[in-house]
């Protein structure tokens, strides 16, 4: 067996790389666009891309954000809707209340005035019967005996002596 020299060893596998150079060049060429290609139709069979796919996720997220959204939205509004509908009703039964409140004092102030007509009326009859009474009094006069009151001093003070002698009476009794 012969021996081979490291050195020639090197320079013989070298020598045989160097010859071929496009060769080889050509070779690692095919594999590298055949990777490419492969990967390219692989892609292309399953139709999915990580460019598209991640647009994919990215549009199903905003469109669950969205809908949250919306749903919010929709059940504020509803709230809104019944809290508006109670106000409604709210005013409507103080717009209710206000109304027969005003039919009263209506009423009242039509009494008032129906009162205040009588009290005018019942005023201008007494004035005419004072009229009429004062108007007959001096012919009624000379007929009339003259009858004398007491002032209402002496009246009280006599109330007063008769009661006393009734207290005395009752305390002496017992």
């Amino acid at each position: 067996m012969t021996v081979i020299p490291p050195s020639d060893f090197r320079s013989r596998a070298m020598a045989t790389i160097g010859a071929q150079p496009i060769a080889f060049a050509a070779a690692a060429l095919v594999l590298i666009v055949s990777g490419i290609g492969a990967i390219f139709l692989w892609r292309v069979a399953t139709g999915m891309t990580p460019e598209t796919e991640r647009a994919a996720v990215v549009g199903r997220q905003v469109q669950a954000r969205v809908v949250q959204t919306s749903e919010q939205i929709m059940e504020k509004t509803k709230g809104l809707a019944m809290s508006q509908q109670e106000s409604i009703d709210q005013l409507q039964a103080v717009q209710d209340q206000l109304h027969t409140i005003q039919q009263l004092v209506s009423a009242q102030r039509a009494e008032t005035r129906k009162l205040s007509e009588q009290v005018g009326e019942i005023g201008n009859n007494i004035d005419g019967l004072r009229q009429s009474f004062a108007s007959t009094q001096p012919g009624d006069a000379s007929e009339r005996p003259a009858v004398r009151s007491k002032p209402p001093a002496v009246r009280s003070s006599s109330r007063a002596k008769a009661n006393k002698p009734l207290r005395k009476r009752t305390k002496t009794r017992r």
